[in-house]
């Protein structure tokens, strides 16, 4: 993409046809378990190496001009490798066949997990997997803070800055998770201000305290409002959206139980395509299989906007210093929200089998480094074994 024509593509490009890119997001969506690196690595083989369709360079920009955007960047960046190929057409398109196979999934998982008199073995696995999800937000937390650490810069007044905003972030998630992104918005703020600071004299970078609240919906508007907040104001995507959710859906509107939550999360992780199909759940429990599909509709709509609008000028996106400060600000917030998450997760466990499951995920997840998909199914499957010798699940 050039300054002068942000709008053309290069000519070179191969005009792919539409049934093939519904066929290969098709097959990403199937088998995109593990998150978004999964998805990144999966694209780019597909775009980049094996097919090359899309030149290193440009997919990389890709990925950092998504990575600037809220909702889940690896949704938009399968939206734009696919509008990239086919115009708006492919875009939606293929954004929908990467998202379908797991919303489909995972609704169908609900009807079981949620169902209102399971068997004692499902019972086991959900206790068992939800055991595990306090491990797998504090191994999301972990996974994204060196990228963010090396971002904010080597100065002290710099990490101080960090700390500060990571600081927040957990506070907020920990104790006020259905304002966190007033946090977010807040420590991103900040940081454009110290950063446009002139020498004169210090930056006041006060960190505002999100006050009063939100007019409370009832039915399918704070369903609607709930899943808005999920796909249009998260910045960080995956696990940050656990405060954003929980709040709402356990103690406002009384939709699922904690336990239930926990369960919502483990089937956002253990299915293919992106966590925030985690917003189903909740939109299942809150409306039946209607919410559900409404729910993730609106979540992942501002994606598809995001990119539909703004992929022509996805350069100058990147090459704005604002957004690079704000970025600078909010990422340690968000890593703090996603870490502090797990204070929320960690209280909602019932029964005292499930804290030596919690402990031996942390070994799994960040003392051996194992894949995050392989720590809950191990932990449902323990789940599972002790409802089947008659422990109380």
């Amino acid at each position: 993409m050039t300054d002068d024509n942000v709008d053309s593509q290069p000519v070179a490009r191969p005009r792919v046809p539409l049934g093939t890119i519904a066929r290969e997001w098709l097959r990403l969506g199937c088998v995109g378990f593990g998150g978004p690196p999964t998805h990144i690595t999966l694209l780019r083989r597909l775009c980049v190496e094996r097919r090359q369709w899309i030149d290193a360079r440009e997919f990389d920009d890709g990925i950092a001009a998504t990575n600037l955007l809220p909702g889940p960047a690896s949704t938009q960046l399968a939206i734009f490798c696919a509008w990239r190929l086919r115009g708006a057409a492919g875009a939606v398109l293929g954004g929908l066949c990467f998202v379908l196979p797991g919303l489909a999934l995972i609704l169908a998982l609900s009807v079981v997990f949620l169902a209102k008199h399971p068997a004692g073995w499902v019972l086991g696995a959900a206790a068992g997997a939800g055991a595990a999800v306090p491990a797998v937000a504090l191994r999301a937390a972990w996974g994204l803070f060196p990228t963010s650490w090396r971002r904010i810069g080597a100065a002290r007044t710099q990490q101080v800055r960090w700390l500060s905003y990571a600081a927040v972030g957990a506070i907020a998630a920990a104790t006020i998770g259905p304002y966190l992104v007033l946090v977010l918005l807040a420590c991103g703020l900040t940081e454009i201000g110290v950063r446009r600071s002139n020498a004169s004299g210090p930056a006041m970078s006060i960190l505002p305290v999100a006050i009063g609240h939100v007019v409370t919906l009832g039915g399918l508007g704070a369903l609607a409002w709930v899943a808005f907040k999920i796909g249009a104001l998260s910045y960080g995507g995956g696990f940050v959206i656990v405060p954003l959710m929980q709040h709402d859906a356990v103690s406002t509107f009384h939709w699922m139980t904690g336990p239930q939550f926990l369960n919502a999360v483990a089937l956002g992780q253990v299915t293919p395509g992106p966590v925030v199909q985690t917003v189903a759940v909740v939109g299942y429990a809150a409306r039946g299989i209607g919410g559900g599909l409404l729910a993730a509709a609106i979540a992942f709509a501002p994606s598809f906007a995001f990119v539909l609008l703004g992929a022509p000028r996805f350069d100058r996106l990147r090459a704005n210093q604002a957004i690079e400060s704000f970025l600078t600000g909010a990422g340690p917030a968000v890593i703090g929200a996603i870490a502090g998450s797990a204070i929320p997760l960690g209280r909602s466990l019932q029964h005292w089998w499930q804290v030596p499951v919690l402990a031996g995920t942390l070994l799994w997840v960040l003392g051996l480094r194992r894949s995050v998909v392989s720590g809950l199914l191990i932990a449902g499957g323990v789940g599972v074994a002790l409802a089947l010798a008659g422990v109380t699940v």
